[in-house]
């Protein structure tokens, strides 16, 4: 690079936390330096979460916390004044709204249009880097970054066993962030969902919303759907003022938040309170754990902590109930075991020696998050090469505190910085607003030389309880 030329930051993921790094470099450096976003699908400033076009998809958390900006936090409230449908919706009422995450997209984009007029946007899926900076594209181009921020988001699904097989298969849905709906069966067919978390609460809302009126199956480990919010109870006792949660380790951890959940339910108050309180601490514990902590959490404590964690808006909870109270949709608590053709069907095979046969069949299992069975053609490059490697969890990629990818040997990176899901192995809590949008204040701050400021730490989301 040229002394005296601004460096070229290219972003690889043109959905919400690549655009939210771009926002955050433009409104943050004195002289912005030339950056490109390169987006293989969905269109810039949406990704997978805000991209769905069906109104009945609502935010999991109320509109008081979903400010792009950790440092203007009425920054969404008020741009959803500037918008007809909410003109007459009094204020506290508007703050405690789900709002539909297609206006959310709406909302990314306009920031995207105020902010990135000078942003170059390459449609295509960058596909290798060498050690010089230069990201090769599928199509063969090439173009040279003095830095580059991997924002590639969630992975599709893990397949499951027999998934191999099913790919061309009609009644076979394998990602479902494709189209899956435009295939549906007739009202006298059956659906299953593979899974019972958000993924499956969006399947579920969108059938009642075309009215499709037959069976649905819903599959997962533990057969628990996610939570609706509510309002709760003030307390001011958890955390105790004199202990340090992130000092305690695991087992001394579960047994004071057991406590106090069981306090809560003398009370006759939703335990859920607990899983709030934490919110400010939970990188952090997180961080301290060993690693046969971490690995104990995720095996025995991580369903119920995401199910607690991952609530949705009551209107949503509410329709969910309602399946289940009619009769069409019904859960199921079974491993699954493989899933195979059954001539125009899909049978699952569970683990409590049953199976299930759907017209149309749905892998709703939440992201892949084993890191090296990445189906990531740049991240496999990545790997093999030694420019990335696995945190010791095995579920991202190993980073430096300012997000600075470490490669192989153990050095950092000279041009890869990395946000988003691809950290779940360091901070666990990575996937919802207030973290990706601190950790995209946070990157743009390192980029940019800026050090890192309080306003870009993890910060405490104010569910409503």
């Amino acid at each position: 690079m040229n002394a005296t030329s601004s460096p070229h930051i290219v972003i690889l993921g043109g959905g919400y936390s690549g655009t939210l790094v771009a926002v955050n470099l433009v409104r943050l450096a004195a002289k912005p330096p030339r950056i490109t976003i390169i987006n293989a699908h969905r269109p810039a400033g949406r990704g997978v979460a805000y991209g769905t076009r069906r109104m009945e998809h609502l935010l999991n958390v109320a509109a008081r916390n979903m400010s792009a900006f950790p440092d203007q936090p009425d920054h969404f409230v008020n741009w959803l004044r500037t918008r007809a449908e909410y003109d007459l919706v009094p204020d506290y009422e508007l703050r405690e709204r789900f709002i539909p995450r297609m206006i959310y997209g709406d909302y990314l984009k306009s920031l995207a249009h105020h902010h990135l007029n000078e942003v170059n946007h390459v449609k295509g899926e960058a596909i290798d880097i060498q050690n010089d900076g230069t990201i090769t594209l599928a199509d063969g181009s090439e173009l040279k970054a003095d830095r580059i921020v991997l924002a590639t988001g969630n992975e599709a699904p893990a397949d499951l066993l027999g998934a191999e097989s099913l790919a061309a298969h009609p009644a076979w849905a394998g990602n479902p962030w494709l189209p899956w709906h435009e295939k549906l069966p007739p009202d006298t067919g059956t659906i299953i969902l593979l899974g019972t978390g958000l993924t499956t609460v969006d399947a579920i809302i969108t059938l009642r919303a075309l009215g499709w009126l037959g069976r649905i199956h819903a599959v997962s480990r533990h057969g628990w759907l996610p939570n609706a919010h509510f309002r709760g109870i003030d307390y001011p006792d958890f955390p105790p003022a004199e202990v340090d949660l992130a000092d305690l380790g695991l087992e001394k951890l579960v047994t004071l938040m057991e406590h106090h959940c069981a306090r809560l339910r003398e009370m006759g108050a939703n335990p859920a309170i607990i899983v709030d309180k934490m919110r400010p601490h939970t990188q952090r514990i997180w961080q301290r754990f060993t690693l046969e902590e971490k690995k104990t959490f995720a095996r025995h404590h991580a369903a119920r902590w995401n199910i607690l964690r991952h609530r949705i808006a009551p209107e949503i909870h509410a329709q969910i109930a309602s399946a289940q109270l009619t009769g069409q949709l019904q859960i199921h608590a079974a491993n699954i075991e493989r899933v195979e053709s059954a001539g125009e069907r899909v049978r699952v095979l569970l683990s409590d020696q049953k199976h299930l046969e759907g017209d149309l069949v749905l892998n709703a299992t939440g992201p892949q998050t084993h890191f090296t069975a990445t189906k990531s053609v740049l991240l496999q490059n990545l790997l093999r090469r030694g420019l990335i490697t696995p945190d010791d969890m095995e579920m991202g990629i190993r980073i430096q505190p300012d997000h600075t990818i470490v490669d192989r040997e153990g050095n950092p990176s000279p041009h890869l910085i990395a946000l988003g899901p691809l950290l779940r192995g360091t901070y666990w809590e990575t996937i919802a607003v207030p973290e990706l949008r601190g950790q995209a204040k946070r990157v743009a701050e390192t980029l940019l030389g800026l050090g890192t400021s309080t306003e870009s730490q993890p910060v405490m989301m104010e569910f409503m309880i």
